[in-house]
């Protein structure tokens, strides 16, 4: 044992002195103990460079051969990125001209005394030191291998940026008289929302819990307990297909609030934000937010969560065409339809594949085709024309009126849409948005990255009709209250009625959405079942402890949720909110690192009273010693 321990290379204590980001020119001459992986490795003329990482930052250390013992330089020498190693030796400057001042240690340097390896690493499955070569590995395989994807300083920096502004969101919070309040996991079915994850109750077979959408019934429940003020960073589980910005489990900043009406939820949320941007990019936003309606923000943009960093707004011709002698435009307004249009500044030259594109975006709408008008120099290169087939359609008064109101020039690409209102604003608010991402990508429309447009969209419908089913569906959710005002329209005129629930939009992302909730057992049971069409009995096995909860004293109180993924995803400035989560899933569902969702063992499914219908794969065999 005495001989193998004299073999062993001497363990260094384990104290580091400083992290690998801490280094200054005034700290030269002091001996320093670092710990970290090797971030990159360089051989310079048989001197080793040795670039150290940890969560912090980096540290060039120097291996100097005329300077150190054999052994050590030996072990340096095979090294491998991201092994994971401990030095000590003494700060220095570092010479003329090799200053690197991308990095925050980068005039000083360690000239490496003593190393010790403590743990090797093998040959890595795609290179953590590389942003540019990272960025391009394929994400299922960063995904396999999250613990390496993790050690990236980019997405360190997300999990730091993320923590620093939970942090925040905590002390806002709690400054406003907050309390933050856990609630459960292990929730009730309320299958009217988004597709719910089940849980089997083993106690009662037969029986189930559902993991909680949001816990929207709870906080209300809160109110009614006298809680006032409630905040929670809740974990939400839903269902549904993934997207960039949509996972299967995900976190909001839950608020409820009690004696309060909109203006109080205004404030609040935009005194969170502003401090939320002060923190993270120390950018200073302006309070308050602009607000418009529901019906403004589709009439102008064509979208609830309008991008309003640039402009090609819609532009209403439903008085200009109602007489048109074209009669796809005097046929959709005779309809009681309308028509619109849009003008996509310098893109008269769009190509016959993103005509192709705007078309079937217009199709998934269910419209037949897409109209528009190309706005060239003609062929003897002096006059511009209009180039469509629909031109020979219009008179003097209505091409006018299209010139005055779309201010039309040469390189301008005209846009249509003839539909029902709704339609038509989606149909050119689908292609406003790609139509600037087309300009984006030629360089004729430039928006700044730190420019934030925040805006309040009020004034929702508190309805919305499902033709199909025949049946009157809440826009937002069954709880929100309707606007005082409009309470005697509920039974009359239905559609007429506002709902007291608001957006909070910033740069064409909603970040979160929120409601007044109605207090009154009287009008949530009218809403319930008269609106709705939810059976009395449904109402009291899904919702029964909420209305009797509200005959006791239920005071007014209104809340918002927060999609914290997306707010901390825009901070970062990346479009998808995987990059900003520790351990997301794949747009399948599935967690490549861990390799779930998977089979279980029958007796569990026993245990469960819990038969398939789909066949289990068979268990691997054993494997022979």
């Amino acid at each position: 044992m005495a001989a193998l321990s004299q073999a062993q290379p001497q363990k260094l204590g384990m104290k580091r002195t400083h992290h690998c980001n801490a280094l200054r020119p005034e700290h030269a001459g002091q001996t320093v103990t670092l710990v970290g992986w090797v971030h990159s490795r360089r051989d310079l003329g048989g001197v080793l460079f040795i670039d150290l990482r940890d969560r912090e930052g980096r540290t060039l250390t120097v291996f100097d051969p005329s300077d150190l013992a054999k052994d050590v330089f030996d072990r340096a020498s095979k090294l491998h990125s991201e092994s994971v190693i401990q030095v000590i030796g003494a700060v220095r400057h570092r010479p003329t001209g090799t200053n690197n001042d991308k990095i925050a240690t980068g005039h000083v340097e360690v000239l490496v005394k003593e190393l010790d390896v403590l743990n090797d690493a093998e040959v890595l499955p795609f290179p953590v030191d590389d942003p540019e070569v990272a960025n391009k590995v394929n994400e299922e395989l960063r995904l396999q291998y999250r613990y390496l994807d993790l050690r990236r300083p980019e997405m360190a920096r997300n999990l730091r940026l993320r923590s620093k502004v939970a942090t925040a969101a905590r002390v806002f919070f709690d400054e406003q008289g907050f309390l933050e309040v856990e609630t459960p996991i292990l929730f009730k079915s309320t299958p009217e929302g988004a597709r719910e994850f089940l849980v089997p109750n083993r106690r009662e077979p037969g029986t189930f819990y559902a993991l909680p959408q949001s816990p929207q019934q709870f906080k209300q429940i809160l109110m009614v307990a006298g809680v006032e003020r409630y905040y929670q960073l809740a974990r939400c589980f839903r269902d549904e297909d993934q997207r960039a910005d949509r996972q299967l489990e995900f976190t909001q900043v839950d608020i409820e609030m009690s004696f309060i009406e909109r203006e109080d939820i205004y404030a609040l949320v935009e005194g969170l934000l502003k401090g939320v941007w002060k923190t993270a990019l120390n950018v200073d936003i302006a309070t308050p937010f602009k607000r418009i309606s529901f019906e403004e923000a589709l009439n102008r943009y064509g979208i609830d969560k309008p991008d309003t960093r640039f402009g090609m707004e819609l532009v209403d011709f439903t008085e200009e065409f109602k007489a048109s002698t074209f009669k796809v435009f005097s046929g959709a307004i005779a309809n009681g339809g309308v028509v619109k249009a849009m003008n996509a500044k310098g893109m008269a030259g769009a190509t016959q594949g993103q005509i192709e594109t705007m078309t079937e975006y217009a199709k998934s709408f269910g419209a037949k085709g897409l109209a528009y008008i190309k706005v060239e120099k003609g062929a003897d290169g002096a006059t511009v024309e209009w180039k469509s087939p629909i031109v020979k359609f219009f008179n003097d008064a209505e091409k006018q009126a299209l010139i005055a109101k779309l201010k039309i020039e040469e390189g301008d690409l005209i846009l249509f849409a003839a539909d029902k209102w709704l339609n038509a604003c989606e149909i050119l608010g689908k292609i406003r948005l790609y139509c600037a991402d087309v300009l984006k990508g030629q360089g004729k429309l430039t928006i700044p990255a730190d420019q934030f447009n925040f805006l309040w969209v009020i004034e929702f419908p508190l309805l919305g009709f499902d033709r199909e089913q025949n049946r009157w569906y809440s826009s937002h959710h069954p709880f929100t209250a309707p606007v005082t005002d409009d309470i005697p329209l509920l039974k009359s005129d239905p559609k007429k009625v506002r709902g007291q629930h608001y957006d909070i939009v910033v740069n064409g992302v909603e970040l979160g959405g929120g409601s007044i909730r109605i207090h009154q057992p009287d009008v949530q049971k009218t809403i319930f079942e008269e609106l709705l069409q939810i059976p009395p009995d449904m109402v009291k096995a899904r919702f029964g402890y909420m209305l009797e909860a509200f005959k006791y004293g239920a005071p007014p109180h209104g809340g918002i949720a927060l999609g914290f993924d997306r707010l901390i995803a825009i901070l970062c400035n990346t479009p998808s909110i995987r990059d900003v989560i520790a351990f997301p899933k794949t747009a399948k569902g599935t967690c490549l690192m861990t390799d779930s969702p998977s089979t279980v063992e029958p007796k569990q499914l026993r245990d469960l009273h819990i038969e398939l219908k789909v066949k289990q794969p068979a268990p691997a065999p054993a494997q022979k010693a």
